[in-house]
């Protein structure tokens, strides 16, 4: 049991002249542990006030001396109360810090316990304390405020290990103390993990670094992130000190390059789809379940592809780049959902040589592919947005925040259908390549069986293999290969509606030749609006020649007129 009563009798040492001690050890050397050992700790709160309002006046350099003292000698004024106090384990919880500090007499204990400060924790191994520590005691502290003194104003490029230049530092978590009474900042034999609570919600561009204070400056050494997102960070740290989270901005690369081909590839997918959207409702001799596949598809992609380019930096209202980033969530799946509903209706039809009748009837087609088509996306959206809705729409961008595993809500299902279709391709194209070594001699049979090894090619190629790449665009890899695989994405993704039309149109024999009836109807129908004009036209001249006198002599009574007046 936790027990606040001795720490308020004063079983814990009290720093009632926190300030005053602090202040006379600038001059003077460093209390000893025993020194420490009789104060009292029993007024510290209402002192701290002090020492904040003085340190927020002085010097950069006499601030960062004063703080140091002061967490020094709070670390071995609890650490002694700690080792001096009989109950194992022991919180106390202010205004100013709050602090839990537990004794280890028997360490029987596998994985690591917890000790908690405010909403602040770290995880350390009983045998570590043992092992370490003197007396078998640890502490742990958070401070309320100690963050705003010694804030970014202290971090120094130069102190800090990172792979990337970043800027804009500023602390995002409380300042807490570790400390078991070993030297501080000398490696452990296990490290110790600590999660950091954000005070402010982590944006889209910035990077968390866990940090130490090293008595003058902000430092990363020997600490690590296990973890981070909007909320919380998780530090691992080879040695004990005062730590923080400390935030930076990595600069936001534009490709411009990229982002031409995005705009352009897909505008010209957004021609193509709509295209292949109308051909596919208007052109009868293709009307089939494998038209019905392309069209729903071609409307998904059509749509999503032109919500992207009109609303994904939308980012204000909140609310209005929420509701773009379901939006996008939904078309981009239901569009997975018809990819997945093409490679199966494609494996099908190359496994019969012939257009699948498993789903031609109209009736089981309204009662499966539809609801399946788009219900399911439907249910994964709304799923996600219940679990989930602020994760709708980022600072940056209207799309699904990647901070956690929110973002798997899209990528989980892409990847599903994804190894699915990979399987149906693989298999078809084995099927083709038994087909093509019996081909016989006709002509329209050979034809036929290349035009669907292309097809099955093509779909895995844009349809399948495109997203595949996307898994390969994590942080790990670096340039070049990440531009390659960048680059390889983009061009691949924008020519999915372009891919479309050619194949399921301008390469279908049947379309083709519905678009030239098509072309001569539209040409008759010019030609006999031509000849109507051009009849018109040639009966008002032969009226007009039949009566040559009119105009003359409009012109001479013109002016008669003008000559009488």
């Amino acid at each position: 049991m936790f027990s606040k009563r001795n720490l308020t009798e004063a079983t814990y040492v009290s720093y009632t002249n926190i300030k005053q001690e602090t202040c006379s050890n600038l001059n003077n050397s460093e209390p000893t542990f025993q020194d420490c050992q009789k104060q009292e700790i029993g007024d510290s709160y209402l002192n701290f006030t002090n020492l904040t309002s003085q340190l927020t006046t002085g010097k950069p350099k006499e601030k960062a001396v004063l703080v140091t003292l002061y967490l020094q000698n709070m670390e071995k004024a609890v650490l002694a109360a700690a080792v001096r106090n009989t109950e194992e384990r022991q919180s106390v919880e202010g205004p100013f810090m709050d602090i839990e500090t537990r004794r280890v007499k028997k360490c029987s204990l596998i994985k690591p316990f917890t000790l908690k400060a405010g909403k602040q924790t770290m995880d350390i191994l009983c045998t570590t304390v043992q092992k370490e520590s003197l007396g078998g005691a640890v502490a742990f502290i958070s401070y309320a405020s100690i963050g705003s003194i010694i804030n970014e104003s202290f971090v120094s490029e130069e102190n800090l290990m990172t792979k990337e230049k970043l800027h804009n530092f500023y602390l995002n978590s409380k300042v807490v103390s570790g400390t078991m009474g070993s030297r501080k900042n000398t490696s452990l034999s296990m490290s110790i993990n600590f999660t950091f609570q954000h005070e402010k919600i982590k944006r889209e561009n910035e990077q968390s670094l866990c940090v130490y204070w090293q008595g003058s400056s902000w430092s990363n050494e020997g600490c690590q992130v296990i973890s981070s997102d909007e909320n919380q960070t998780v530090c691992s740290c080879s040695h004990l000190s005062s730590f923080a989270i400390l935030m930076a901005s990595t600069k936001l690369q534009v490709d411009p390059v990229l982002t031409m081909i995005t705009y352009v590839g897909l505008s010209l997918s957004l021609l193509c789809l709509f295209l292949a959207a109308l051909t596919f409702l208007l052109c009868r001799p293709i009307q089939n379940t494998s038209t019905s596949l392309h069209l729903q598809l071609s409307i998904c992609l059509f749509l999503a592809h032109l919500l992207f380019l009109t609303g994904i930096n939308q980012t204000k209202p909140k609310v209005l780049c929420s509701i773009i980033a379901g939006a996008l969530h939904y078309l981009y799946l239901a569009s997975f959902t018809w990819m997945l509903f093409e490679g199966l209706q494609l494996f099908l039809t190359v496994r019969n040589l012939r257009v699948a009748n498993y789903i031609s009837a109209g009736k089981f087609k309204r009662r499966f592919i539809y609801p399946f088509g788009y219900g399911i996306p439907a249910v994964i959206v709304a799923v996600s947005a219940g679990v989930g809705h602020s994760n709708y729409g980022t600072h940056t961008h209207c799309w699904l925040s990647f901070h956690g595993k929110f973002i798997w809500s899209f990528l989980g299902p892409v990847f599903v259908i994804a190894l699915i279709n990979l399987s149906f391709y693989l298999t078809t194209l084995y099927i083709l390549k038994d087909q093509l070594s019996s081909l016989n001699n006709e002509v329209s049979r050979m034809h036929n069986t290349r035009m669907l090894t292309f097809k099955a090619i093509a779909q895995l190629f844009i349809l399948g293999c495109s997203w595949s790449i996307g898994f390969f665009l994590v942080e790990g890899v670096l340039d070049p290969i990440r531009s390659i695989v960048a680059y390889s994405f983009t061009i691949i993704n924008v020519l999915q509606g372009i891919y479309i039309y050619l194949v399921y149109c301008l390469l279908n024999h049947k379309v083709r030749e519905e678009y030239r009836n098509w072309f001569k109807k539209m040409k008759r129908r010019t030609e006999t609006n031509n000849y109507d004009l051009f009849g018109s036209v040639t009966h008002t001249r032969m009226s007009f020649k039949s009566k040559p006198g009119i105009s003359s002599s409009l012109l001479l009574r013109t002016f008669r007129k003008a000559g009488g007046n």
